[in-house]
């Protein structure tokens, strides 16, 4: 197969045609011809040579032409593509080292094999440009809505042609127990767009809360607009889901809105999704109203938020407590996922029984503790103190409130408090010292006698030991396990230190032993604030 005038324009000719079907550029088809060309010369002038071909874009030309680069003598390798100064100054005036000789050789003729793997190579390369050109397509449409056709079914996997591709709906992104046939039209999201080695992968889904509300924002102009906004999303695919929605604008009802007049704009959003329940809730930035606005239809008779531990306790009446939580549940799951708030619910009932309890605990401690009757102790209890520290350092006036107590009987209390408590310090730093803590801790300010204990007993026993605790060692936190928010209970949680208070000791003893520059803290401090203003 020699390239004469003959077939020369049929190369153009034929990557132009090339390059229409598959929607590519003719330009890499023509790059793609000229690397067989140059290949199939090699395997007939010698594989060690730098034979390259160039086809002229107006005519279909090819010119074969062999590089030789000038080397340094000791660097000199291949003797087909390279060459001495000296030897290169018997074709170029004055040679550096760097530059190349080129000269044209003879076209060659391709036998069937050399043309067997041209062939390969522009399949090859036009493959590969087809690839980068659909991964190009849709990695910018990755998290948009995508219409497409069912093709076939493989292993209850669905894949679907959108267009310039073939797209994977796996089953577990299906939405309940939905069938598709060839040629079904099916519309999805765009989940995930993966460069692999086989090609572009594209993943659909239906069951991620992102194609709700996406599908809201084609049916609700104003959320396509931007003047309602979609806060969060929380679904149980085909049964049930929740919307939180918000709005600046105060004449606009943003719920109203999604839903629209006599129910068009959310219903159409139902029979897509198979016919999923969709409770639009009016999102609020107080959190304890807008999770009393999530758990509709179930009504709230209090909310109690710990916003350290990201948990939330809501009380209900008896008769409310089975709406609250829903079948299976999954009424308060998906609350909870709205809110990303752990929420426990309980009864007027068992929330009084907590409280009764809690009451009684305190009752005792005070009883045990300051030698005192049980009124006095639930007198004590009633005002608000919930342990010694509070009786003991308190300003007099606030226990001069209680009835019956005169500044002798306040005295006596705050003595008796006082002294249980320096007791209970003695004790605690005798037993860290029995343990083997070191007067490196022990003098460490912030501190107190029973952190020390604490931390002895877990085996930490010097300041090199404590400098090397993470925050949340010694304050707790929360981790995420499997989608569970999982508590990490912190060596030193029960003293009530927070995870800045943690921070701040660390970093101080980092300073003492000389691990951190005192200078460098404040430089990122500053830096910090910078950037916060």
């Amino acid at each position: 197969m020699a390239i004469t005038s003959a077939n020369q324009l049929e190369l153009l000719q034929t990557a132009e045609a090339v390059a229409r079907e598959k929607m590519i550029d003719p330009s890499l088809v023509v790059a793609a011809m000229e690397e067989s060309l140059a290949r199939a010369a090699k395997s007939r002038y010698g594989s060690e040579m730098d034979i390259r071909v160039s086809i002229d874009r107006k005519t279909g030309r090819a010119t074969f032409t062999r590089v030789r680069t000038v080397v340094e003598d000791e660097l000199l390798e291949n003797y087909q593509a390279e060459m001495t100064v000296e030897q290169a100054k018997q074709y170029m005036e004055n040679p550096q080292v760097g530059e190349q000789f080129i000269e044209e050789i003879p076209p060659v003729d391709m036998g069937r094999i050399a043309a067997q793997s041209a062939k390969q190579v522009i399949l090859q390369k036009v493959r590969e440009a087809e690839r980068d050109r659909q991964y190009e397509e849709f990695k910018d449409r990755a998290g948009t809505i995508i219409n497409g056709v069912v093709k076939r079914e493989e292993y209850g996997n669905i894949i679907v042609d959108v267009g310039r591709g073939e797209a994977i709906l796996r089953r577990n992104e299906k939405i309940g127990r939905e069938s598709y046939r060839p040629n079904d039209r099916v519309r999805c999201f765009i989940k995930e767009v993966r460069r692999e080695v086989r090609g572009p992968q594209i993943f659909l889904s239906r069951t991620a809360p992102e194609f709700m509300a996406e599908l809201f924002k084609m049916e609700v102009p104003e959320i396509y607009e931007g003047i309602i906004e979609i806060k969060s999303v929380a679904r149980d695919p085909g049964s049930r889901a929740k919307i939180a929605v918000y709005t600046n604008d105060h004449s606009i009802d943003p719920v109203g809105a999604c839903v629209g007049m006599r129910g068009s704009r959310v219903q159409a959003v139902v029979n897509e999704l198979q016919g999923e329940k969709i409770d639009i809730i009016p999102w609020n930035e107080d959190q304890p109203t807008f999770l009393v606005n999530a758990l509709q239809p179930a009504e709230v008779s209090k909310v109690v938020l710990d916003e350290e531990a990201g948990k939330i306790e809501v009380v209900v009446p008896e008769e409310q407590l089975s709406l609250a939580i829903g079948r299976r549940g999954q009424n308060v799951r998906l609350a909870s996922q709205l809110t990303a708030l752990d929420i426990d619910i309980m009864t007027e009932a068992e929330e009084s029984a907590r409280r009764q309890k809690e009451f009684e605990e305190r009752t005792n401690l005070f009883m045990e503790t300051l030698d005192v009757d049980e009124f006095f102790a639930q007198l004590l209890v009633a005002e608000g103190f919930t342990n010694l520290e509070e009786v003991a350092y308190v300003e007099i006036d606030e226990l001069l409130v209680i009835d019956g107590v005169d500044e002798a009987t306040a005295d006596e209390l705050q003595t008796r408090a006082r002294e249980f408590l320096e007791a209970q310090a003695r004790a605690a730093m005798e037993r860290a010292q029995e343990l083997g803590v070191e007067d490196s801790l022990i003098n460490f300010e912030g501190l107190t006698p029973q952190m020390l204990q604490v931390l002895a007993e877990d085996g930490v026993l010097t300041l090199e030991d404590f400098a090397t605790c993470a925050d949340w060692e010694l304050a707790g936190g929360w981790t995420t396990v499997d989608g569970e928010r999982v508590k990490d209970t912190g060596l030193l949680e029960e003293f009530d230190v927070s995870l800045e208070e943690a921070q701040d000791l660390i970093m101080t003893a980092r300073v003492m032993l000389g691990w951190v520059d005192p200078e460098e803290l404040v430089a990122e401090d500053a830096t910090e604030e910078v950037e916060e203003d």
